[in-house]
């Protein structure tokens, strides 16, 4: 059998996830929003690290209502917290109504034959089971149309129904100064006037730390929670949560005129030392991290120094230029941190043009995982 220690030797690195920073993320924005209801998205297997984990060490700390996208994710979140108010994002699979009531999974209707056949559910078990409502205000996703008030207001006065919370999303939350959010929080508050006594929902992350006007009676953050920015061009006051960290296979020396990688199009401009790390696509590592003569990629860091990435990223190596370390630089064994204290997951998100979310999505590679604090 083989033991603790040889597995980590074998395995192409160290993914560390820290549930406690998770927690004072979410200790943290709930003091931003004082007397409104703080919930926690964790959808889509807790952002890639872990929906049970990430979700008892929230609940742990305070959080009490969770969004998940699909029902799927609802029972596995019920297993793991009996106790918790879980909706679920997508809204009601059809043919389904049962498993949810008997799951006491609350979805988020967003359609009229959605509400219709959860109505209709509700009047033959005498039994009006808890759901939300979500009106889109500006996204063209999910939700009723503005236009489809009228109509559900009519439903709910005709079976006597009031759903647990109204809710909505913002498109351009990260962008505080867009004209958008203004316009969708003014057709909110519009959709708003017309279901008085039931709360809202209108803020995620960047929705609740843009502007004390998202917050309403529950907010939804979901990316900061994550250690991710919330909020283009802001520092990001929040924990890192993910340490990812993995071998050096090889360290060759190479000459100046030489390419590196797949192509050919990383010429090298200097003699250099090149380390071969192992990490490629095939552990979710973009190909758009990668350098060419023309276009500088994602950076690393070894022992603390920040280090660029050459040529193509492969299927399960990256090369990375670590000339400037010295005589005394990297050897085979030690370990690049391509997640942690100096490389965020925004700073890969940005080398690769895209965000942080799917960064976090994406950590599903051939590593070791492993989790700091909560009851994991």
């Amino acid at each position: 059998m083989t033991d603790i220690s040889a597995s980590s030797l074998l395995s192409s690195g160290q993914l560390t996830i820290d549930l406690n920073a998770i927690a004072r993320n979410w200790a943290a924005l709930d003091k931003i929003s004082p007397g409104t209801l703080t919930a926690a998205v964790v959808k889509a297997n807790g952002y890639g690290l872990g929906l049970e984990e990430v979700s008892k060490a929230l609940a742990k700390e305070g959080a009490q209502f969770f969004f998940v996208a699909n029902p799927e994710e609802g029972l596995r979140l019920r297993t793991a917290l009996p106790a918790a108010h879980i909706f679920v994002l997508g809204g009601l699979w059809p043919r389904t109504a049962e498993i949810y009531a008997q799951a006491r999974l609350m979805p988020v209707l967003n359609s009229m034959a959605m509400l219709e056949e959860w109505l209709a559910f509700c009047v033959e078990q005498g039994e009006a089971y808890p759901s939300s409502l979500h009106f889109d205000t500006g996204m063209n996703r999910l939700g009723f149309r503005l236009s489809d008030v009228s109509w559900v207001r009519q439903q709910l006065e005709k079976t006597g129904y009031q759903p647990q919370m109204i809710m909505s999303h913002l498109a351009c939350g990260d962008q505080p100064t867009h004209e958008k959010n203004r316009t969708q929080l003014a057709f909110f508050q519009s959709i708003m006037a017309h279901f008085p006594d039931i709360p809202g929902s209108l803020a995620n992350s960047a929705g609740l730390m843009g502007s004390k006007h998202n917050h309403f009676q529950l907010v939804r953050p979901g990316i900061a929670l994550y250690g991710g920015r919330a909020i283009s061009g802001r520092t990001n006051p929040l924990s890192h949560v993910v340490n990812l960290e993995v071998p050096i296979l090889q360290v060759r020396d190479a000459k100046t005129g030489e390419s590196v990688g797949y192509g050919g199009d990383y010429t090298l401009q200097r003699d250099s030392r090149i380390a071969l790390a192992a990490i490629g696509y095939g552990d979710g590592f973009f190909r758009a991290n990668g350098s060419s003569t023309n276009h500088m990629g994602a950076r690393v860091a070894i022992n603390g120094k920040l280090a660029p990435i050459v040529g193509r990223i492969s299927m399960d190596t990256t090369a990375i230029d670590v000339t400037d370390f010295g005589p005394n630089g990297p050897v085979p064994g030690e370990m690049v941190e391509i997640l942690g204290p100096n490389v965020s997951i925004d700073d890969i998100a940005d080398a690769a043009g895209t965000i942080g979310y799917e960064v976090l999505t994406n950590l599903h590679g051939r590593y070791r995982r492993a989790y700091v604090g909560g009851e994991a």
